[in-house]
């Protein structure tokens, strides 16, 4: 600042040397009648500052009252800025006619007409803010050491409003808003700037302080209360009731030992309570100007003519401005000619460590920052307003899972999870910056209308609304021609199809299901056929068994009703029917049931397997190809999505080269032979498929679509869609499976404004994450396959399950049960039967001749069939049986020596006379 101050006083001097020194008719000292010297005051001065008079005038008297040998005249020009000359002012012209010393200004800007007539009259000049703006100077010193670029002032009336214009038009280095008071139509016009603000300012005294914060509370303007400062115009800030409830938020509170500083008081005086402290700088300022006029004896400079340009005063300030800026009362920033009050002011404010509580951080004092012993100035952050879309599972809103609602944070604004929003997270923490989420009004990732203009994220790119778009976004042509994409960040993704898993039935019988019910039927009625016949075979046949006993002595099979059934259904065991008959009729009948037994098992055997196998190999379409060449199988996509316009254009595609091959051969002047073929050398293949689309009506989401795979359960619908997405909901549902492979790859990449300076800088440091691996990490996060763990195993490679033929352990155990039930069938009947036996006792009758003809009759057989004779052999053999030693004669086997009558001998008399 020395260096610039030194150029400046140079050129001044030089300017005064050659100046036309007759431009200046009375350049001396004045004094009046009683010694006095005279001190003409031209003070210049807005003309919203009506209270500048007023206070002049109070600081003349107040340092005449207190000093001797002085006669001041002062004189008050309301600045006018439509004059583009000041020098033709008729009040300045005035004033110069009747003498001025010096000139004090204290508009609220620096400005060169002013100090131009000062130095065409050589009058010294002096610049002061006697107004609020060196508050705003203070406030964009500190956002400034923050590292802020940007800001929203808010001030507490329209007047200071327009003061800070001309400051922030002339001294500014920040991108500023400027609002007078927060009515609700400023605070939607704030929530609609574009770029969105990073910092928000209130300047205003503590009571107005606390309307304005609590104002901007209310209209949702505080969601980052680190990026609000506030700068109180008093001392009086303990009423300000929001301390304790935002402590992030910064606080510039003006120390009391400014207010004695200022009014020339003792450290700990009493501040007044409607302190202003530039209008005691302008005393100050009055009172030290009075000074350095009666120390150096100042000349009283008058001028009849006001248009004759007379040399620059610049020299008889130099050693005011010296002494100005030694006195800790002033303070004059670097690069600026306006001399400001000094300021003691303290930052309160909550540091990294410790966000709960706010403390003391910091201190300001003519313009300089100065952190607190232990502690820094938090830096900010920059601040993004970055646009997303719903696209499970890059980025979604977090949903109750009962009820499906949206759930809110604190502030009432959805709680967004997913891949991109972690991957947002990441981003943030390594490039420093605070961010908010905004969705797309209309649309989701963008179309262009057919006027050209686009929606969704790439609209709100377009015009401004965010500075960069983290989504599932895929880069292609048409969108490179209104945005900017960065290096991609996710690998090659494309487009894939999605079916359910088919249902297939359980059933515990399902081998049943190997043979139709007729076929069932048919073999019950051989089984019976075969028995009966077999059972009246045995009967009639002479030749059976129990018709031929001369040819069977010994105990063969008889073939009872009962026992052709068993036989016949012995027959169909690997064990066998068991015992044959013995007649030739039997037997044929026999052998035929028994190859109708074998080609029965055999084909119910090869039907099991079969149809067990290809079951198994049940499979749906294998890729796009056949998906379009089938009908049975629907399908569909997300209407206006990435994978929609991909068949739209490829459909368009077909036809413009069906419209160039047909006009190639219908065209006269080509040699129409070479072109002559018998089918259509292009497939039709992507027109098949968008009719189909049409025809299966596109959903309006992903979650649509899945759901309306999931509900068809014969695995009849299709779901075409980004391969990424169909991957993660695989993953987490077991119902479905992926068909085919990936197709139309393409990358997902951050868009970002054209020309931004984002685009270098976030592609940097997506390519320092690949080299951390760190997407490999988050792919794994949220393309987790440990989920289909719990899945049960529908693949039958490993075995046929129980459930297939649970029923063959069934039948075996209700053949069990009915065992058990004709056990105790049996147990039960034998018990009563005996029951009976005993208590019916039966008096012997007596023995008539016939009875007694009758009974020995009986006996006879009896004991012949005991012993197996046949009237043909010979007693001789009847010697070789070997007779029991008791032998009881009757329906019931009791010993012998248990009966009452003992029987005396036996009698046995063949059939035939033995020759």
């Amino acid at each position: 600042m020395s260096v610039l101050w030194t150029i400046f006083v140079v050129q001044s001097i030089l300017l005064a040397l050659n100046s036309n020194l007759g431009g200046a008719e009375n350049a001396t000292a004045v004094f009046d009648e009683d010694g006095n010297l005279v001190v003409g005051l031209v003070i210049v001065h807005e003309r919203e500052q009506q209270n500048v008079p007023a206070l002049a005038s109070r600081a003349i008297r107040s340092f005449l009252s207190q000093t001797k040998g002085v006669s001041v005249f002062d004189y008050y020009i309301a600045y006018n800025r439509d004059h583009v000359i000041f020098n033709d002012n008729l009040e300045l012209c005035s004033a110069v006619q009747k003498g001025a010393t010096f000139l004090l200004d204290f508009t609220w800007t620096d400005t060169n007409r002013i100090m131009a007539a000062a130095d065409n009259f050589n009058i010294p000049y002096v610049h002061a803010d006697a107004s609020p703006q060196t508050f705003l100077k203070v406030m964009e010193t500190y956002l400034r050491a923050r590292g802020a670029n940007d800001v929203v002032y808010i001030f507490d009336s329209p007047e200071n409003a327009d003061m800070a214009i001309y400051f922030l038009i002339t001294e500014s280095q920040l991108r500023t808003i400027i609002f007078d008071r927060l009515s609700d139509n400023a605070i939607e016009r704030i929530k609609s700037v574009r770029p969105y603000p990073s910092f928000f300012a209130i300047i205003a005294n503590t009571s107005q302080m606390g309307v304005l914060f609590g104002r901007a509370l209310q209209g949702g303007l505080v969601t980052k209360p680190d990026k609000w400062n506030l700068i109180f115009m008093d001392v009086e800030t303990e009423r300000f009731e929001y301390h304790e409830t935002f402590p992030a938020m910064s606080r510039l509170l003006m120390e009391k030992s400014t207010c004695c500083m200022l009014m020339n008081m003792e450290d700990g005086c009493t501040c007044p309570v409607e302190f202003k402290p530039w209008e005691a700088h302008l005393e100050n300022v009055v009172q030290k100007v009075l000074q350095q006029a009666l120390r150096d004896q100042l000349p009283l400079v008058t001028q009849e003519d006001c248009s004759v340009v007379g040399s620059s005063a610049t020299a008889e300030i130099s050693g005011l401005l010296r002494d100005l800026r030694s006195d800790e009362r002033f303070w004059m920033p670097d690069g600026s000619r306006m001399l400001r009050y000094n300021l003691n002011v303290s930052i309160w404010s909550s540091t990294e460590e410790d966000e709960a509580e706010a403390i003391r951080v910091g201190s300001i004092a003519k313009g300089v920052v100065v952190p607190s012993e232990g502690n820094r100035i938090k830096a900010t952050k920059r601040y993004f307003r970055v646009g997303t879309t719903e696209s499970i599972p890059w980025a979604y809103r977090r949903r109750d899972p009962q009820t499906g609602e949206i759930i809110l944070d604190e502030a009432g604004q959805p709680i967004w999870e997913g891949y991109c929003i972690d991957f947002l997270q990441q981003l943030s923490k390594v490039m420093s910056f605070d961010y908010d989420l905004v969705w797309p009004k209309k649309g989701t990732f963008g179309m262009r209308d057919k006027a050209g203009n686009w929606d969704g994220l790439i609209g709100d790119l377009v015009v401004g609304e965010i500075d960069f778009a983290m989504a599932s976004m895929k880069m292609t042509a048409e969108r490179e021609e209104v945005v900017d994409f960065v290096a991609p960040y996710f690998e090659q993704t494309g487009i894939l199809i999605v079916m359910r898993n088919p249902v297939r039935e359980t059933s515990l019988f399902k081998f049943m299901t190997v043979l139709r019910l007729e076929v069932w039927l048919s073999i019950l009625l051989a089984i019976v056929a075969t028995a009966v016949m077999l059972w009246l075979l045995d009967k009639f046949s002479p030749y059976s068994a129990k018709n031929n006993k001369q040819a069977y002595p010994y105990e063969c099979r008889d073939f009872t009703l009962k026992e052709s059934f068993w036989f016949a259904l012995t027959s169909f065991t690997p064990q066998g029917g068991g015992e044959a008959p013995k007649a030739l009729s039997g037997r044929t009948l026999v052998a035929a049931y028994w190859l109708f037994v074998v080609l029965m098992l055999a084909t119910f055997t090869a039907n099991l397997a079969a149809f067990l196998t290809v079951e198994r190999m049940q499979t749906p379409v294998q890729s796009l190809e056949q998906l379009s060449r089938q009908s049975r199988i629907k399908y569909t996509v997300v209407k206006n999505s990435d994978t929609h316009d991909y068949f739209k254009n490829m459909k368009n595609a077909e036809d413009v080269l069906y419209q160039m091959w047909r006009n190639l051969t219908l065209s006269s002047g080509n040699d129409q032979a070479q072109y002559r073929v018998w089918d259509y050398p292009i497939k039709e293949q992507y027109i098949n498929i968008l009719s189909a689309i049409e025809s299966a009506k596109p959903v309006d989401s992903a979650e649509a679509g899945f759901k309306r795979v999931n509900e068809r359960l014969e695995a009849d619908f299709a779901f075409v869609h980004d391969s990424a997405e169909i991957k993660y909901e695989i993953s987490r549902n077991c119902n479905l499976t992926e068909v085919g492979e990936v197709f139309a790859e393409q990358p997902y990449a951050i868009a970002v404004q054209q020309g931004s300076h984002l685009q270098d800088e976030l592609s940097f440091y997506i390519l320092e994450l690949q080299k951390e691996r760190y997407f490999e990490s988050l792919t794994a996060k949220f393309w987790n396959n440990s989920v289909r763990g719990v899945c049960p195993n529908t693949d039958d490679s490993e075995g046929i399950t129980l459930e297939s033929l649970g029923g063959v352990f069934i039948a075996t155990l209700v053949g069990l049960a009915l065992a058990m039930v004709t056990l105790a069938g049996e147990v039960l009947y034998y018990r009563r039967k005996d029951r009976q036996t005993k208590l019916v006792q039966v008096e012997p009758a007596a023995e008539t001749p016939n009875n007694k003809s009758k009974k020995e009759k009986q006996q006879s057989l009896n004991f012949k069939n005991m012993l197996n004779l046949d009237p043909k052999n010979n007693l001789n053999k009847v010697a070789d049986k070997k007779i029991p030693k008791e032998i009881t004669i009757g329906s019931k086997f009791v010993p012998a020596s248990e009966k009452q009558q003992k029987i005396s001998y036996i009698s046995v008399f063949p059939r035939n006379p033995i020759h």
